[in-house]
C-alpha cells in the first residue's frame, strides 16, 4: 500500500496556523497593539485603510529591537515572553506565545521599521507571502512601525470571507477600545481612511471609559473596589440606565487581559434583577488581578478564555463586589454596610416601573395634518374589509406554527358588508392591564395586542415612506437637543441618516460624534428624544446581529418598536376604534414586524369550551 501521509510545506503550515491566529483584520489589529504595550510604549498610534483590509499600521514609542531581534520576530515561536514551560503558568504579558507576526507575515505584505534608544540607526525589514525581500538600516524613530499591507493577499478564499467594511471596522474598534480600557495610562488614536476617529490621552479609568462611550455615561458609573487575599476586583459597573439590549459594552480584564466569560457575566447580571428588564444587560468594565499561577490563559489561540483554579470563588467575590456597589450608590438601597464582611446577605427592590404618561392621544380620528404618503388609514373599515383580514387568522397561540385556515362563520357572513365597523350603543372595547383590547363580535371576541398592534400601524406608515422616497413632516422642536455618541454608534447612526429623514426625524451632524435634533416624527410624544435615538440604534444592532431580513425592515423595525413602546398607553373607547381601524388598513396586519401575532380571534365555542 503506498504512503499517504505527507509533510505540509513551511507555507501551507504557516498559512494553516496563520488561519488560526488572524481570523480578520481586527485579530491582527489586537496583536500588534498588545506588542506595542509589552514594549512599554506610552503611545500607541492605529491607522487602517478600508477596515484594515489594504493597511494596517501599528506606531508605537516603546523599546524597539534590535536588527536580529527584528529578523527573529517573524520566526515562528520566536518570543521574548518566556523561557521556559513552567513560564506559560505564570504569565504578565499578552504576546507571549511568538505566533502573531510570523502567523502575519504568511498572509500579508509586511513592512517593519524599529529602533532602540542606544542605536543611532535603526532596522527596516521588508516581507512578502513569509519571505524576506528587504533588510536594511534605516533612520527612524525610536519604537516600533509596523504595517500589514493586503491581508490575505494569497489567501483568496479567506478575503472573500471578510465581511462588508463597516462590519469589519465595528471588529477592529471593538478590539482597540478593549485595549484602550486596558491601559488608560496609555495614548492611543485611531484613523481610518485618513478620518481620525479617537484620540485618547492619559488618564484614571474613569475618564477613558467617558472619552471612548460618551459624556453620558459620566453620571452613570458606580464604582467597584475590593480587595482580599485571593483577588482583587476593581472598575466600574452601570447604573440601570447604561444597561442595553445589545451585548458590546461588557468588559473583563483578569491581569489586565480582555476576556469572554458568561460564567461571570451571570454572576453581574444577576445582581440586577428586578432592577432592569431581562432582556438588557448590564454595563460594566471590571478588573480581576490574582495570581497569574491560578489561572490558564493558554487555552485558546485568541487568549480571550482562560480557566481560573477556582472558578466559584470567583463568582462569589465578584457577585458580593457588585451587591455592595449597587447598594452603596442606592440603586438598591438595602445594604448593612456596617458590616465586617461585604459577603453577607442583602434584601433587594426592584425599583418601580414609571407609569407611561396619559396625556398623548396618538389616535385621533381626525388628524391636525394630512397623513403622509405611505402611512396607514384611519377611515372606517366595512365588515367585510373585517372579516377578509380575520379569515386567515390563527384562533390562539397553540395553533399559529401550522397552517390553519378559518371559515368566517355564518353570523359573521349575514354582516351587511356596508354596515360601520362599531354600533357604538351596543359594543364597546375595552383595555385590560393596558396590553390588550377586547372588542365583541357577533361570533365570539376579538383581542388584540396592543404593543405589536402599535408596531404594525408605525411600521407600516414609516415603511411606506421610504419605499415611496417621501420625506415626512417632522414636529419642530423650539430649541434643538444635542447628542454626544460613542464612535461606533455614531457611524451607525451616520449611515441611517436618509432613512430616518424620510421617516419625520430632523438630525444635522455638528461634528465627529455629536449630532443636533431639530425635529421629530409627528404622531409621537416628545419623550426623551436622546434615549430614544440610543434605543434605535440599539434595536437597530440587534437586528443587523440577529438578521432575519434586508437592512431597511431592520431599520423600520427597529424605529416603530421604539415608538410603539412610547405609545403604548391608556386609551379611550374612540381611541381603540381609531387603533382597530387603523391596524386592518395595514398589510400584513395579523402579525407585527418582528412576527408576533397582533390579535387573536376566539369564538363563542372556544370560550365555552374553558368551562366544560
Amino acid at each position: 500500500m503506498a504512503n499517504i501521509i505527507k509533510v505540509l510545506p513551511d507555507s501551507v503550515a504557516d498559512k494553516i496556523a496563520a488561519g488560526e491566529v488572524i481570523v480578520r483584520p481586527a485579530s491582527a489589529v489586537k496583536e500588534l497593539m498588545e506588542n506595542a504595550i509589552d514594549a512599554e510604549a506610552t503611545k500607541i498610534d492605529l491607522i487602517v485603510k478600508e477596515a484594515g483590509k489594504n493597511l494596517i499600521q501599528v506606531i508605537d514609542n516603546g523599546k524597539g529591537m534590535s536588527p536580529t531581534d527584528a529578523r527573529l520576530s517573524f520566526s515562528r515561536h520566536a518570543t521574548s515572553k518566556i523561557n521556559s514551560a513552567d513560564d506559560l503558568f505564570s504569565i504578565y504579558t499578552k504576546g507571549f506565545r511568538g505566533e502573531a507576526l510570523a502567523s502575519i507575515a504568511a498572509i500579508a505584505q509586511v513592512e517593519l521599521k524599529t529602533r532602540t534608544a542606544s542605536d543611532e540607526l535603526g532596522t527596516e525589514i521588508l516581507i512578502e507571502g513569509g519571505k524576506v525581500s528587504h533588510q536594511n538600516p534605516t533612520a527612524c524613530n525610536k519604537g516600533t512601525s509596523l504595517s500589514i499591507k493586503n491581508l490575505f493577499y494569497n489567501v483568496p478564499a479567506r478575503r472573500r470571507f471578510l465581511k462588508s467594511n463597516s462590519v469589519e471596522m465595528r471588529h477592529i474598534i471593538d478590539e482597540f477600545q478593549r485595549i484602550a480600557l486596558a491601559h488608560p495610562n496609555i495614548a492611543f488614536s485611531l484613523t481610518h481612511n485618513d478620518k481620525e476617529l479617537f484620540r485618547l490621552r492619559k488618564g484614571n479609568l474613569k475618564q477613558r471609559i467617558i472619552s471612548i462611550m460618551g459624556k453620558r455615561y459620566n453620571q452613570g458609573l458606580v464604582p467597584v473596589n475590593e480587595e482580599t487575599t485571593s483577588l482583587n476586583i476593581k472598575g466600574f459597573i452601570g447604573k440601570p440606565e447604561l444597561a442595553r439590549k445589545t451585548r458590546g459594552q461588557q468588559f473583563f480584564f483578569v491581569n489586565n487581559r480582555f476576556i469572554r466569560s458568561a460564567y461571570l457575566n451571570h454572576a453581574i447580571k444577576e445582581k440586577y434583577s428586578g432592577i432592569i428588564a431581562n432582556d438588557l444587560t448590564p454595563f460594566y468594565v471590571i478588573f480581576i488581578d490574582i495570581d497569574a499561577t491560578r489561572i490558564d490563559v493558554n487555552v485558546h489561540p485568541s487568549k480571550q478564555e482562560i480557566k481560573f483554579e477556582d472558578e466559584k470563588l470567583v463568582y462569589t467575590f465578584l457577585s458580593a463586589a457588585v451587591q455592595k456597589a449597587l447598594g452603596a450608590y442606592n440603586v438598591v438601597p438595602t445594604l448593612d454596610f456596617n458590616q465586617e464582611s461585604f459577603l453577607g446577605h442583602a434584601a433587594w427592590i426592584p425599583q418601580k416601573p414609571e407609569r407611561p404618561k396619559s396625556y398623548y392621544n396618538p389616535f385621533e380620528t381626525q388628524p391636525s395634518r394630512p397623513q403622509q404618503s405611505g402611512s396607514f388609514s384611519s377611515n372606517r373599515l366595512s365588515s367585510a374589509n373585517w372579516q377578509s383580514a380575520l379569515a386567515t387568522q390563527p384562533i390562539n397561540q397553540n395553533q399559529q406554527e401550522e397552517n390553519v385556515t378559518i371559515i368566517p362563520s355564518k353570523e359573521m357572513e349575514d354582516v351587511d358588508a356596508n354596515a360601520p365597523l362599531f354600533n357604538e350603543k351596543e359594543i364597546q372595547p375595552f383595555q385590560v392591564h393596558q396590553q390588550y383590547i377586547f372588542y365583541q363580535t357577533k361570533s365570539g371576541v376579538i383581542i388584540i395586542n396592543q404593543l405589536a398592534a402599535l408596531e404594525r400601524i408605525f411600521y407600516s406608515r414609516f415603511y411606506g415612506n421610504i419605499k415611496n422616497g417621501d420625506i415626512a413632516q417632522p414636529q419642530q422642536l423650539l430649541f434643538p437637543i444635542q447628542i454626544n455618541l460613542p464612535v461606533s454608534d455614531s457611524d451607525l447612526l451616520r449611515s441611517i441618516l436618509i432613512e430616518i429623514k424620510s421617516i419625520g426625524y430632523l438630525i444635522n451632524e455638528l461634528n465627529e460624534n455629536t449630532y443636533e435634533i431639530k425635529g421629530f416624527p409627528s404622531g409621537i410624544p416628545e419623550v426623551d428624544l436622546e434615549k430614544n435615538i440610543e434605543a434605535i440604534l440599539e434595536q437597530h444592532k440587534w437586528d443587523l446581529e440577529n438578521p432575519t431580513d434586508e437592512h431597511e425592515n431592520a431599520l423600520v423595525r427597529a424605529i416603530a418598536r421604539q415608538h410603539a413602546l412610547k405609545a403604548n398607553n391608556a386609551l379611550n373607547a374612540d381611541e381603540m376604534r381609531s387603533l382597530i381601524d387603523q391596524l386592518f388598513g395595514c398589510e400584513m396586519a395579523h402579525l407585527s414586524p418582528s412576527g408576533e401575532p397582533t390579535f387573536v380571534r376566539m369564538s363563542l365555542n372556544d370560550i365555552a369550551s374553558f368551562f366544560k
